[in-house]
């Protein structure tokens, strides 16, 4: 988040998730587990995992490491045995990370909130491991008239977090900021899930070339 109106404060440190925000979580969830598979013993990071790092709580019981950043975290976080805590903007806190230090790499829904994506997405390319995978899930533009809906209209999403949006994702528009950011085009699956509200992407590193 490199502009000078940038935010201040992490995914759901102001106020608690809503049914909307908290039903998207665990629907990301279910396609990490689909997608990318075991997370034991590995090294994985959360990028932009929001305040309580609601996706990466339920493995830090079995993950070898995590590494956690955001603009701020919890404190139980950042004194767990398990967890590199991180407090600073993507991509600038992620260059201090050794390159081909993590196994896995998770951003959901991250990306949309970045003036320049491509930096992170070759910073992740960059700490990808030959054999890692790295899990992407950014807001469709078709998922846009429904979070505007539910943030403007209804009320059931935070108007700010919609606010910050600087552009949405359909499969067509990341799959080339991934082969820019060095990802090969045969280790890219990038489709719509969520009812099609939303684009993931999985991209591996070849074990073998380490590209």
């Amino acid at each position: 988040m490199t502009s000078p109106d940038t935010r201040q404060t992490s995914f759901g440190e102001a106020s608690k998730l809503s049914v909307v925000d908290r039903f998207g979580v665990w629907l990301s969830k279910r396609q990490i587990h689909r997608t990318v598979g075991t997370l034991v013993g590995k090294d994985v990071a959360d990028f932009g995992c929001g305040y309580e790092a609601s996706t990466m709580r339920q493995y830090l019981d079995v993950v070898g490491s995590a590494t956690l950043v955001d603009l701020s975290l919890a404190p139980d976080l950042k004194t767990s045995p398990v967890v590199t805590a991180i407090e600073g903007a993507l991509p600038e806190s992620l260059e201090k990370l050794p390159s081909q230090s993590l196994d896995i790499i998770l951003c959901m829904s991250v990306i949309e909130h970045l003036w320049e994506p491509e930096r992170s997405l070759s910073e992740f390319h960059r700490l990808l491991r030959p054999g890692g995978v790295c899990a992407i899930n950014v807001p469709s533009w078709t998922g846009k008239i429904f979070l505007e809906y539910s943030a403007f209209k209804l009320g059931k999403s935070p108007a700010e977090e919609m606010d910050d949006h600087k552009t949405y994702y359909d499969p067509k528009d990341l799959w080339p900021l991934l082969v820019r950011a060095g990802f090969k085009p045969r280790n890219i699956r990038c489709f719509r899930h969520k009812f099609r509200l939303n684009t993931f992407a999985v991209c591996r590193i070849d074990k073998e070339t380490g590209k």
